[in-house]
């Protein structure tokens, strides 16, 4: 349930709004950043501005120097008073996780706020180039996007090739959840030539009915683990043998903490998930 806690904080980071502020080179050498998501703070430190950023929120825990910060709450309700002694020249909002209420007292006080929305994976790069922009990094930015571009080109690419199957993603069982199609993992599998069997379905992290994944019949299973050892999620597959996922053997697993939010760690997600169908077509 660790993985669903995290999606459910970081289940969005396409669009953007916001001012880019007057960074001059002297300000920005003392920027003050705030980062209300996790996803955004994984971000901010991709952009070359993990050293401007004065606080974060819960569950900030990439990269390794996110989790010596402050925290001043988590995603849905944070500190105003700490907010205020912090005085951020800049503060990163996740459009679909943090409280409308809390993004418009933000803007009713004055406070310089990006906003981001990422479901595509083109859109990482997009986001980091923008945080580079508002912080005064864009040349780390720009490099650090372009990177991230270039292995995602390359992937499309060495991948390409691999049969269309259709997949269920597991994101916990009893009670079972799983992603839609407009959530950004569906296109990491996609990345892989499978196809999400509960794209149609409402929610980005739908609860679905087990009978109901029987009836998709999914030829691939994905489901993430804190250990890629650990296998014992097969339990329940295993029970089911008529199922085409479990009768082929193709039950893949994927770092959970790479698909817990929108970063440039999707592509590594990808290259275990990829790894894995490579190995059941060969």
């Amino acid at each position: 349930m660790r993985l669903f806690a995290l999606l459910a904080l970081t289940i969005g980071l396409a669009s953007c709004t916001g001012e880019t502020p007057d960074v001059t080179e002297d300000r920005a050498d003392g920027l003050r950043i705030v980062s209300l998501a996790p996803g955004l703070t994984e971000l901010a430190f991709q952009a070359g501005a993990g050293e401007r950023i004065v606080a974060v929120v819960e569950y900030s825990d990439y990269p390794p120097a996110a989790q010596q910060l402050p925290r001043i709450g988590d995603a849905f309700r944070i500190d105003f008073e700490r907010l205020r002694e912090l005085n951020p020249d800049l503060v990163l909002v996740w459009e679909s996780g943090n409280p409308k209420e809390m993004q418009r007292r933000l803007k009713e006080l004055g406070y310089n706020t990006l906003t981001l929305e990422t479901r595509n994976l083109d859109d990482v790069a997009a986001h980091i180039r923008l945080i580079g922009e508002h912080a005064g990094t864009a040349d780390a930015a720009n490099a650090a996007a372009d990177a991230y571009t270039q292995r995602l080109a390359g992937l499309r690419v060495r991948y390409a090739n691999l049969p269309a199957r259709r997949a269920f993603f597991q994101i916990s069982a009893e009670p079972w959840y799983t992603v839609n199609g407009e959530h950004f993992i569906t296109q990491v599998m996609g990345l892989c030539g499978l196809s999400n069997v509960f794209s149609d379905v409402e929610g980005l992290a739908p609860n679905v009915a087990f009978e109901s994944v029987l009836v998709t019949n999914p030829e691939v299973v994905i489901g993430p683990v804190a250990d890629m050892k650990d296998t014992s999620w097969h339990v329940d597959w295993l029970k089911y043998p008529k199922i085409t996922a479990v009768s082929r053997g193709q039950l893949v697993s994927v770092n959970r903490d790479y698909v817990s939010r929108a970063g440039v760690r999707l592509l590594d997600a990808a290259e275990q998930i990829c790894a894995g169908v490579s190995e059941f077509t060969n």
